[in-house]
């Protein structure tokens, strides 16, 4: 969802300026030639099999009320654009995309892969150039190089990165002391969390306060083995739908004509590319 779009009210009062504001950005998506096939991943519920292993992990505190009644307009939204939806419910929307990667990234008729999120997190499902992240906003899209750039770090190293330093959006606290130099910096030479010497002497890479950092990282192995699976995005249930039926057809007219007669904004529809021919 769009948070800090501009508030604007539907006809009968509501508020929907995110819902407004989210179908734009997917029309304007949707009129790109290079954008042929478009899954989007809601979450149906805040919690998730995260919350059930980690107390500390993200809650739905802390959302505006006026955003959070936007959720279903949001999903009714992409599905009247024609877009195919996966609700999230046990899992994520993160794991939805990461699944979707999975599913569909070694297929020989995908050129390309574009995840449209900044989330930190889907930087792990980052290949090459053939599957890249895009932050909208700031129109900067990430590879692989640009991970590296970006953490110090390899794509398959952000869930041991995000358990070391942290990520605060998902409630994950990291270890005290282990800040984004250090990490990537033991993380490049290392890959992996299990991969690091218990004896700081045996490190291979020189880093500022090793002592307490290797002492910290001895004492809490558990832990950050936890946060590390929280931050690791789940690929085992893969979407239900072919390659084939991700290709956008066009908007459905109906369903799009009801929506934008209620949010007021009718003026999308005539900068809809295309109506589908069919009622699928």
């Amino acid at each position: 969802m769009f948070y800090g779009a501009p508030a604007s009210r539907a006809p009968d009062g509501r508020e929907v300026g995110a819902t407004r504001a989210l179908l734009r950005s997917f029309n304007a998506l949707l009129k790109r030639s290079d954008v042929t096939h478009v899954a989007v991943a809601f979450d149906h519920v805040i919690e998730s099999f995260r919350n059930e292993l980690f107390d500390g992990y993200k809650t739905g505190q802390g959302i505006e009320p006026a955003l959070r009644q936007q959720f279903d307009l949001a999903e009714e939204a992409a599905h009247a654009l024609g877009l195919v939806v996966w609700p999230m419910i046990e899992l994520e929307a993160d794991d939805g995309l990461a699944a979707g990667v999975a599913a569909y990234g070694d297929d020989p008729q995908v050129e390309q892969i574009v995840l449209c999120s900044p989330d930190k997190d889907l930087a792990q499902c980052v290949s090459g150039k053939r599957v890249v992240m895009w932050d909208r906003r700031k129109d900067e899209q990430l590879d692989e190089d640009g991970v590296w750039a970006k953490f110090g770090v390899a794509p398959e190293s952000i869930p041991d990165y995000l358990a070391l330093v942290g990520d605060a959006a998902d409630g994950i606290p990291g270890l005290p002391g282990w800040g984004a130099k250090s990490s990537a910096a033991i993380l490049a030479r290392y890959g992996r969390l299990e991969a690091i010497p218990d004896d700081v002497a045996d490190w291979e890479v020189k880093v500022r306060g090793a002592a307490k950092l290797g002492q910290v990282l001895l004492e809490q192995r558990r832990e950050v083995a936890l946060y590390r699976q929280l931050a690791t995005l789940r690929v085992d249930i893969p979407p239900i739908e072919t390659l084939h039926e991700l290709r956008w057809q066009g908007a459905r007219k109906d369903d799009l004509e009801a929506l934008c007669e209620r949010l007021g904004e009718q003026e999308l529809l005539a900068r809809i590319l295309r109506f589908r021919t069919t009622t699928a």
